[in-house]
């Protein structure tokens, strides 16, 4: 999954002739997982249809504050455009239009759409190579950059006019590459390195039976998603689920019971910055497992257990630059459980989540939790989507790490 998966990206063409090249971008921003919207300008349909857009990317393509042809036509409203997108990209960028956007001249619904938005705005000028080397457009290149847009460099080769040289937008797959590079390099766990634990553990009785749990996994792997989103390698560790997750940043290792997680954990900790561990983790497995599947044939039948490895007490142990973050489901005394779990374990860090709380606990797709600091502070939760939570919980340790 592309860093851009579940952005909101606005896309603005301008008269030039490399905007046939613009189906293949919004083709691949859809294909990178984001939600496209095309604004543009009134010429730009000279080169390329707006039905040919609107159909890539499943949305209306709007090039006026009106549509004129219908009496009954709705106002195209700039600012709740620039408003709804997370990344504005302009290309191509012409000249003309690169002169109005370092001017603020406001003269059709592309540059009031830019003038009203809020998020980074990029742009990839196209142009001949007199024009790409004007001082005017230098000048527009300079000013653009001053105000915080992103410039996309134009390459160089053949041009419309039979030149050769700097002029030509960036093909569409670099347009979408520098973007996703840009992005990721402002993230703010750029660099870092998380290993996550998720799902539940299986531990075997015999060949076709286990002791488990209710975990679905879809706690970690929320949480996975979101630190990955924020720029972070995430390492996820599962147990048995049927969750699945696919982003350039996740690598993920399938394990089935406590002991294989244990190892798993512990071969990757020394080398990350964060370790999260959700997992659901059996607390006891059979002390003898049977090699062939046991008869039913006793009114009664009983299990020697014994204690599992403590995953999360092993790595508060080993902690010396990890940021180290625990899960606790409690049922009763949540609080000071939860807080003796935090002291005894060497977290920076608990999640707390308790099973007497409608819609929080397995399988479900919201959660309640409250975060307990190794400061002690108590931060509690309302009731929220998985993938929120996943969000709140990033936002917490970003804090603490920054703090």
């Amino acid at each position: 999954m592309s860093i851009l998966s579940g952005k909101h990206i606005l896309l603005g063409i301008t008269a030039g002739i490399a905007a046939y090249k613009t189906a293949n971008l919004v083709r691949l921003f859809i294909k990178a997982g984001a939600h496209v919207k095309v604004v543009m300008t009134p010429a730009s349909k000279d080169f390329i249809t707006p039905l040919t857009l609107s159909t890539l990317s499943k949305n209306p393509v709007y090039s006026s504050f009106v549509n004129d042809d219908d009496e009954n036509a709705i106002w195209n409203n700039h600012v709740e455009l620039g408003l709804w997108a997370d990344l504005f990209i302009i290309a191509p960028a012409t000249a003309n239009t690169l002169a109005k956007m370092a001017n603020g001249v406001c003269d059709n619904l592309l540059m009031a759409t830019y003038l009203s938005a809020k998020c980074p705005v990029y742009f990839a000028p196209a142009m001949d190579l007199d024009m790409y080397k004007h001082q005017s457009t230098k000048a527009s290149f300079k000013i653009l950059k001053s105000f915080g847009n992103t410039m996309i460099p134009a390459t160089s080769g053949e041009l419309a006019s039979g030149l050769v040289g700097e002029g030509r937008m960036a093909e569409p797959e670099d347009i979408v590459s520098f973007i996703e590079q840009d992005v990721l390099d402002q993230l703010p766990l750029k660099g870092k390195k998380v290993l996550l634990t998720a799902g539940p553990t299986y531990e075997a009785i015999d060949p076709v039976r286990f002791i488990g749990n209710h975990s679905s996994g879809k706690m970690g792997f929320e949480i996975a998603k979101a630190a990955a989103n924020l720029g972070a390698e995430v390492i996820l560790v599962s147990g048995p689920t049927h969750e699945t997750i696919s982003h350039s940043l996740i690598k993920v290792i399938k394990v089935t019971s406590a002991a294989q997680m244990y190892a798993a954990a512990h071969e990757h900790f020394e080398s990350v910055d964060i370790a999260i561990l959700s997992a659901a983790v059996a607390d006891y497995r059979p002390k003898h497992v049977s090699e062939t599947k046991i008869k039913k044939k006793d009114p009664s039948f009983s299990i020697e257990l014994e204690k599992t490895q403590d995953i999360l007490k092993s790595l508060g142990q080993l902690k010396s630059h990890q940021f180290l973050v625990g899960f606790a489901l409690e049922t009763n005394n949540e609080l000071e459980n939860a807080k003796g779990k935090l002291k005894a374990k060497n977290l920076n860090l608990i999640v707390l989540n308790s099973l007497n709380d409608d819609g929080a606990g397995f399988g479900g797709a919201t959660n309640k939790v409250t975060f307990i600091t190794d400061t002690q502070d108590i931060i509690a939760h309302d009731l929220k989507s998985k993938e929120d939570v996943a969000t709140d919980l990033m936002k917490q340790i970003i804090k603490q790490i920054h703090a």
